[in-house]
C-alpha cells in the first residue's frame, strides 16, 4: 500500500515541477544572446558569476544565467543541447532533491548544471558514482563543459587520482588495472589535488574512506578532503538505500585460531533441515534445534556447547550454517583468483575489498577451502547514512526513487521530484506470465527468446543471480540462439556488451548490472556506423528493446530499472517478466495462496496464467520485504547515530590537535580538566577526614609521575583543600 506521505509527494509533484518552468522560460530567453559570446567571452562568465557571489547576489539569483551558460558549453564542446525538462531537473539538484529521471533522459548532462552553479562558491562540488568505471568515464565525458567554462574536474580512483586534462593524451593505468581501460585526457595528481578540484567525481566508498582516514590522520599534512560543501549522487537509490546496509569500515588484523571455521566448514553440510535446524524465510535466520545441538557436541567431540569454556564455538557453528545454507556461490559471492568476493544483490556487481563481517567472510572462505584471511578489529566506521548526512547540501539523480520516497524523507529529508519525461513514454508493460515451476518457467522463457531473435527483435534477459544467468545461457546454446552474456565474472566487457545490445537480433543474458549504466541504443551505440540508420529503423519497426525478467528481485525499484532498458526517450520498446510459484520472493510470501488458485485451472504445468490477484500479491510482498530492509537499516542507523555523537566529538578534538600549531596551551587546559575530575572525584569535600586520598593517589599516578608534595598519603592529608589544588596547579 502506498503510503499517505508517497501519495502527498505525487499530488504535489506535478505543482513543484510547474514551478521550475517558468525559471526555464528565462534561460529560454538568455539562449540567443548567450549563443553570440565568443569562446573566451564565455570562460569570463565564470569569473563574472564569482564575482557577482561575493556581492549581493545568490546562487539562485544567478540560476538563469549560469544554465544558459553551461547549455552554450555543452552545445559547443558536446554537440549536445540541455532539453527543458533537463533545466528543471537541474534546479531540483540545486534546490537539494532527487530529481527522478527515466532511463535515456540524459542524467549525466543535467548534472552539470547544478555541479557548475554550486562549483562557483569555491568550496566543491562532489559527483558521487556507484563504480570506479563511471568516476572515470564522466569527468572526461563532461569535462570539456567544465574546462571551457575554467572550472578543474578531478577522478577518484580505487588507488589513484586523476584531473581532465583535454591536452593529456594517455596515462598509463595503475598496474592492476586492465590494459582495455582508458585513461584518455587523464593526468595523474595526488588525492589532495583531487578533492582541491572545483568538481570531484569519485564512487560512494572512495569519499566515505577518504574521511575516516583523515580522521586517522597523524598529521595535518595527510588529509585530503575538505569541508563537505555539495554533493550530487547519480544512482541515488543504490548508494543511499541498498548500499546503507553496509557500514563503511576500515579495519586491521586480530589475531584469532582459523582452524575452527575448517572444523565446523566440514560438519555444518552434515546437518539435516527441519530435523537439526529451521530457517525463517523472510529473515534468512537459522536456528539449531537440541537434535542439532547434540550432532555437533558428538562431530567435534566438546562436551556441553553451552558451558563458559565452550561457548566460544557458537560463533564458529553459527558462521558454518549460514555460509553453507545462506551464502551461496555464483549468487551471493564469487571465488576469484583464489579470493571470496562479494556480489551486491542490487546491482549484480563485485564487491572487491568488502567482506562481511563477525566471521561470516572466513566461514565462506572454509566452506570453499581457501586459505582464511585473520578476522579484523574496526579502527573506524561510519554509515552511509551519516556520512552523506554531513553535507550541507545534498542532492540526487535516479530512474526509480519514488517507491522509496518516504525513505528518503525520514532518513536524509530529501524530498523526490519526478521529471518528465522528454518525449512521451511509449514501452509496452505486458502482464506477469505466472508458472507453477521453475523448469516451465525457464523453458517457456527460452521459447520466446528464440522467437524474437528469429524475427530480429533485440531482447534483454534480466535474472537476479550469476548462476541463473549461465543456466539460462546454456538452455539458449542447446537451442543454436547467438547471445552475450553479462554478468559480475565478465564485467570488463560490460559497456562493450551494453553498446551492442540494441542491434538487430540482438539477445543479452544479464544479471542486475544491465539495470543501471550505459543506455542501450536501438541499432547499436555506433552511429556512426555506415548502415546505423537502417538498422535502427529496423528495430523500432519490429517494436524497440524487449525486456524479458525472468524472477522479480525484493525491491520494485530494481524491477522497475529493468522496464527502464527499454523505450528510452520517446523509442518503442516492451518487458514482461516470467515468474515461478518456487521463486524466492513466491516461495517467502504468499506462493501457497497462489499456488491454490493455479490448483483450481487444472492447466498443464507449462501453461502459464495471468491473474490480477497473483500481480497484487507479488507487489504486496515487495512491500513487505522492503519494509523489512528498510527497518534494517534504520536499526543500523540508530545504533550508528550513537556512535556518531561519540564520533563527532573526537573527530573535531583530533582536528583541532592537528591544526593547533602550538599544543602546549591546549594540552595544559586538558591537564588541568583531568586534575579537577580528580579533586572533585575524591577530595570534594574541604575537611580532609571525608577525602578519599589513596584512590586519589592511584589514580593521579596513573596518569602523569607524582609530584613531590603529593608523593604519599601522609602528605596528602598535611595539606588544605586550595593547598592540593595550587601543588597540581604548579606540577601541570
Amino acid at each position: 500500500m502506498v503510503s499517505v506521505l508517497s501519495k502527498f509527494i505525487g499530488d504535489g509533484n506535478d505543482k513543484a515541477v510547474k514551478k521550475f518552468r517558468p525559471i526555464a522560460g528565462k534561460v529560454n530567453g538568455l539562449e540567443e544572446s548567450v549563443q553570440k559570446l565568443s569562446d573566451s567571452q564565455l570562460r569570463d562568465k565564470t569569473e563574472e558569476f564569482k564575482t557577482r557571489l561575493s556581492g549581493r547576489e545568490t546562487l539562485d539569483d544567478l540560476l538563469p544565467e549560469a544554465f544558459a551558460v553551461v547549455r552554450e558549453a555543452a552545445r559547443r564542446n558536446l554537440g549536445q543541447r540541455h532539453y527543458d525538462v533537463q533545466l528543471i531537473g537541474g534546479m531540483v539538484l540545486h534546490r537539494g532533491q532527487i530529481a527522478e529521471m527515466k532511463t535515456g533522459e540524459g542524467k549525466t548532462l543535467v548534472s552539470t548544471l547544478a555541479a557548475y552553479l554550486n562549483a562557483l562558491t569555491g568550496l566543491g562540488v562532489h559527483v558521487v558514482t556507484v563504480n570506479d568505471y563511471l568516476a572515470r568515464r564522466d569527468p572526461v565525458w563532461m569535462g570539456p563543459v567544465f574546462h571551457a567554462l575554467g572550472m578543474s574536474v578531478a577522478s577518484l580512483q580505487h588507488d589513484a587520482a586523476y584531473l581532465f586534462d583535454p591536452e593529456m593524451d594517455e596515462s598509463p593505468s595503475p598496474a592492476n588495472r586492465g590494459a582495455q581501460e582508458s585513461f584518455k585526457f587523464l593526468r595523474p595528481i595526488t588525492r589532495g589535488a583531487a578533492y582541491g578540484a572545483d568538481i570531484t567525481y569519485g564512487t560512494n566508498n572512495e569519499f566515505g574512506f577518504d574521511y575516516l582516514r583523515d580522521n586517522m590522520a597523524l598529521e595535518a599534512a595527510q588529509r585530503v578532503q575538505r569541508e563537505l560543501n555539495f554533493a550530487i549522487v547519480d544512482e541515488v537509490d543504490n548508494i543511499l538505500i541498498d548500499e546503507a546496509r553496509t557500514p563503511l569500515i576500515i579495519s586491521g588484523p586480530a589475531e584469532e585460531p582459523v582452524q575452527h571455521y575448517y572444523t565446523f566448514a566440514k560438519l555444518a553440510p552434515r546437518l539435516q533441515l527441519e530435523e537439526d535446524y529451521t530457517i525463517d524465510d523472510r529473515t534468512k535466520a537459522i536456528s539449531l534445534s537440541q537434535e542439532g545441538i547434540g550432532k555437533m557436541e558428538r562431530w567435534s567431540k566438546v562436551g556441553n556447547l553451552y558451558d563458559p569454556e565452550n561457548f566460544h564455538l557458537v560463533h564458529y557453528i553459527e558462521n558454518a550454517l549460514n555460509a553453507n545454507i545462506t551464502k551461496l556461490r555464483d549468487k551471493d559471492y564469487v571465488v576469484k583468483e583464489g579470493e571470496v568476493v562479494i556480489v551486491d544483490e542490487f546491482t549484480g556487481r563485485l564487491q572487491p575489498g568488502r567482506r562481511w563481517s563477525d566471521g561470516l567472510h572466513q566461514a565462506v572462505e572454509a566452506k570453499e577451502g581457501l586459505k582464511i584471511q585473520r578476522e579484523s578489529i574496526t579502527y573506524a566506521t561510519i554509515t552511509l547514512q551519516n556520512y552523506f548526512r554531513m553535507y550541507k547540501k545534498l542532492s540526487g539523480m535516479t530512474g526509480t526513487a519514488f517507491t522509496e520516497a518516504d525513505e528518503f524523507m525520514k532518513i536524509y529529508r530529501l524530498n523526490v521530484a519526478v521529471i518528465p519525461t522528454n518525449l512521451p513514454l511509449v514501452r509496452h508493460e505486458a502482464p506477469d506470465l505466472v508458472f507453477q515451476n521453475e523448469e516451465s518457467k525457464w523453458k517457456s522463457a527460452a521459447e520466446s527468446i528464440a522467437e524474437l531473435h528469429e524475427k530480429g527483435q533485440p531482447v534483454l534477459i534480466g535474472t537476479t543471480s550469476i548462476e541463473a544467468s549461465e543456466q539460462l545461457s546454456e538452455r539458449l546454446k542447446r537451442r543454436g540462439v547467438p547471445h552475450q552474456i553479462l554478468n559480475a565474472k565478465i564485467h570488463e566487457q560490460e559497456a562493450g556488451i551494453v553498446a551492442q545490445a540494441g542491434r538487430l537480433g540482438a539477445v543479452t543474458v544479464s544479471t542486475n548490472m544491465a539495470g543501471r549504466g550505459t543506455d542501450i541504443i536501438l541499432g547499436g551505440s555506433d552511429v556512426d556506423r555506415a548502415n546505423w540508420q537502417d538498422e535502427h529503423d529496423k528495430v523500432i519497426a519490429l517494436g524497440g528493446l524487449h525486456v524479458l525478467g525472468t524472477e522479480h528481485h525484493d525491491a520494485r525499484r530494481i524491477d522497475n530499472q529493468l522496464r527502464g532498458r527499454a523505450g528510452r526517450q520517446g523509442d518503442p520498446g516492451s518487458s514482461q517478466f516470467f515468474v515461478s510459484l518456487e521463486d524466492e520472493l513466491m516461495q517467502r510470501f504468499g506462493g501457497e495462496r497462489i499456488k491454490t488458485v493455479m490448483s483450481w485451472t487444472g492447466l498443464d504445468a507449462d501453461i502459464p496464467i495471468e491473474n490480477r490477484m497473483v500481480t497484487k500479491s507479488i507487489g504486496s510482498a515487495q512491500v513487505k520485504v522492503e519494509g523489512y530492509h528498510f527497518d534494517m537499516r534504520k536499526h543500523l542507523l540508530d545504533y550508528d547515530d550513537v556512535l556518531n555523537q561519540q564520533r563527532e566529538i573526537i573527530y573535531a578534538d583530533r582536528h583541532a590537535i592537528l591544526d593547533e600549531s602550538d599544543l602546549k596551551a591546549k594540552i595544559l587546559d586538558l591537564v588541568r580538566h583531568e586534575f579537577d575530575d580528580l579533586m572533585s572525584g575524591h577530595l570534594a569535600s574541604r575537611h580532609s577526614d571525608d577525602w578519599d586520598v589513596p584512590s586519589f593517589i592511584s589514580e593521579l599516578g596513573s596518569i602523569c609521575p607524582l609530584p613531590d608534595g603529593l608523593a604519599n598519603e601522609d602528605l596528602v592529608y598535611q595539606l588544605s583543600h586550595d593547598e592540593v589544588r595550587r601543588a597540581l596547579a604548579d606540577h601541570a
